[in-house]
């Protein structure tokens, strides 16, 4: 899977990581960028084909498939963080969060996969879809379930070649996480991480040392889990 020449799709691509997705997919070459958002307007990357796409509207998805016949790689970037926790938390949110990370994903995937036969889907994941944090239960638990989805939609594509890679990331320095005062990544490097990982044909890419540790703490006992990840996070 080459990024050069290839026409991909982005969605979420007026901010953040889909923006510079959109970006670094030109870099390397791309025939074409179908940048995505439900407001089209605010895309501001010279270059690329603005679409508008919510990912929680079927049919709004619809038409964008039919707009887009061309696309072999689809990035699946959109992504909310409302901060609600699970026993406490606004139901609404809880089900916004969901609705954007899993069903959303899952509808754009299972729309786009007929076109996608030896292409490619890279679904943008997080360090959070293995480790709770408090704060951001309904994004934790939306994340983990959109990690299994991902695992599946693997499998279900097989039979058509077609590579599905998961992102995991921490904190990139993007306006999602401007409120975060540790460490972060810059989108550039985590983006370059992921477009590699594509064309290197990885099912999963590790972009940064917090979703590496975090993917290492698997294993172990829960109570090491977070006491572990409750020092790191207090320093």
């Amino acid at each position: 899977m080459q990024i050069n020449g290839a026409h991909v799709l982005v969605t979420g691509a007026n901010r953040g990581l889909g923006r510079q997705f959109a970006l670094s997919l030109l870099d390397r070459g791309a025939g074409k960028v179908y940048a995505t958002a439900r407001r089209p307007d605010l895309i501001d990357v010279p270059g690329v084909v603005p679409l508008r796409l919510d990912v929680t509207d079927s049919a709004s998805i619809a038409s964008a498939v039919a707009a887009v016949p061309d696309v072999k790689i689809v990035i699946n970037n959109a992504g909310i963080s409302t901060g609600a926790n699970l026993v406490t938390g606004d139901l609404d949110m809880i089900r916004r969060e969901m609705d954007t990370h899993f069903y959303g994903t899952l509808n754009v995937i299972r729309a786009f996969a007929p076109q996608l036969a030896d292409g490619a889907i890279l679904n943008v994941l997080s360090a959070l879809s293995w480790l709770a944090v408090d704060g951001a239960g309904a994004y934790h638990a939306a994340k983990a379930a959109e990690w299994a989805l991902t695992n599946n939609v693997r499998l279900e594509l097989a039979g058509q070649r077609t590579l599905v890679t998961g992102l995991h990331l921490g904190a990139a320095d993007t306006d999602m996480m401007a409120w975060y005062n540790g460490e972060k990544s810059a989108p550039e490097v985590i983006v370059a991480a992921a477009l590699d990982g594509i064309e290197g044909h990885r099912p999963e890419v590790l972009a940064d040392d917090w979703s590496r540790q975090v993917k290492a703490w698997l294993p172990e006992d829960p109570t090491v889990i977070y006491g572990e990840a409750a020092a790191v996070l207090s320093t």
